[in-house]
């Protein structure tokens, strides 16, 4: 008899989940049987896709015979979608930002512990095996105490076709909700996981897309460890470029199509018609392309130092470079099997072993935590202390 496969619900066939098709495709512990989206183009390319009912309700979903349900809606539905998962007792994977609020992060934790069910905030790429892997070596002791991270990623978040509330920072828009969590989860997971104070400024630039595409933040943690993250989407310098030309989703990248980004959103013209443009490229729509091939490098997001007394770590997209006191060397990682497999392992081992994940509600709430200081500080010219912070592997 064969390991158990998790019979899994897609809420929202977006963007979000088109990422995510590969993996859940090639994970031999996954079995897709429903799919909600309130777009009926949508639901008709799913059910031709993966041969699953679908729905054009929440309820009906969580209602229907399975053990999870992985949410991919609008920022805005995560706490609603979540608490009625829950209410049915559903195990939930729901995408990053967790929520927008803290409150809806701790309405969304005591909902889950409710029920019983676990909860999973991911992707981020926490998640990312050559990350995984410097936190290892990092713990080991091998190289003296940790002492500093830094963290840069320079990209063309702004110039992806948006919807007008995508470009609003009060309904979740911007960089801090959409790209942040990732950077912060990487260097929380290095790091140790204990924030103990941010400092940050963001940057709004472009008039026409007015909302954070830019930040620089500087992080201490209870440890003594600092950190440093700066972040633009602005679609100018791509570190990618650092990264042997390997994109975040781990494909190799064309560098000569520079600009393209850009100069498909001038083309279109004005918010309307860039709506338009995204949802003909969104999953069931009439431009959609699946571009979802299996990736042969681990994915990234950025250039990325774990400083200790004895090395300095570097995650590349096969495994991780070590810079030591006389001579550097480099411990390579096996291709991946199932791009973003991690996590869906985390999801099974919740589900089928009743391992607690280690992304679960309370890690992500500091997160965010973190996440929503960037916004405070910028906006309050001082330094925000941290109140709801947990280690790796700790609830509170």
């Amino acid at each position: 008899m064969g390991a158990q496969k998790v019979r899994l619900g897609i809420a929202g066939l977006g963007r979000a989940f088109s990422f995510m098709i590969p993996t859940f495709r090639d994970h031999p512990r996954i079995e897709i049987v429903a799919g909600f989206d309130p777009r009926e183009e949508a639901r008709a390319r799913f059910s031709q896709d993966f041969g699953a009912q679908t729905f054009d309700r929440m309820e009906a979903l969580c209602a229907s015979d399975l053990d999870a349900i992985y949410i991919a809606s609008p920022h805005q539905f995560h706490r609603p979608q979540v608490e009625m998962a829950a209410a049915y007792g559903r195990h939930v994977l729901v995408e990053k930002p967790m929520a927008l609020s803290l409150e809806d992060c701790r309405s969304m934790i005591a909902a889950v512990r409710k029920a019983g069910v676990s909860l999973i905030v991911g992707h981020s790429h926490s998640f990312d095996a050559p990350i995984r892997r410097t936190r290892d070596l990092v713990a080991s002791g091998r190289f003296g105490a940790l002492r500093m991270i830094t963290a840069l990623n320079f990209t063309d978040f702004l110039f992806r076709p948006r919807r007008p509330e995508e470009l609003d920072s009060a309904q979740g828009g911007g960089a801090i909700y959409n790209q942040a969590p990732h950077q912060v989860e990487m260097i929380r997971l290095i790091g140790g996981g204990r924030v103990k104070s941010v400092r940050a400024m963001t940057g709004v630039w472009d008039r026409m897309r007015p909302t954070e595409a830019a930040y620089n933040a500087f992080l201490t943690f209870e440890n003594g460890v600092s950190a440093t993250m700066t972040y633009s989407g602005h679609a100018h310098f791509d570190s990618d470029e650092l990264l042997d030309w390997i994109a975040e989703s781990g494909m190799k990248k064309d560098p000569q199509k520079y600009g393209e980004s850009r100069k498909a959103i001038l083309s279109a013209g004005d918010i309307a018609r860039e709506t338009a443009l995204k949802n003909a490229r969104n999953y069931g729509g009439s431009d959609y392309a699946d571009t979802s091939q299996t990736s042969r490098a681990h994915q990234q997001f950025g250039f990325l130092i774990a400083s200790c007394e004895g090395a300095d770590l570097r995650p590349f997209t096969d495994g991780v470079r070590i810079y030591g006191d006389l001579e550097n060397s480099f411990e390579p990682l096996a291709p991946p099997l199932v791009p973003r497999g991690e996590v869906i392992d985390e999801l099974v081992a919740a589900v089928c072993d009743k391992i607690e994940p280690l992304h679960n509600g309370e890690w992500s709430m500091a997160t965010m935590e973190v996440c929503l200081a960037l916004l405070q500080s910028a906006r309050e010219g001082r330094e925000i202390d941290m109140r709801h912070q947990v280690g790796i592997g700790e609830r509170s």
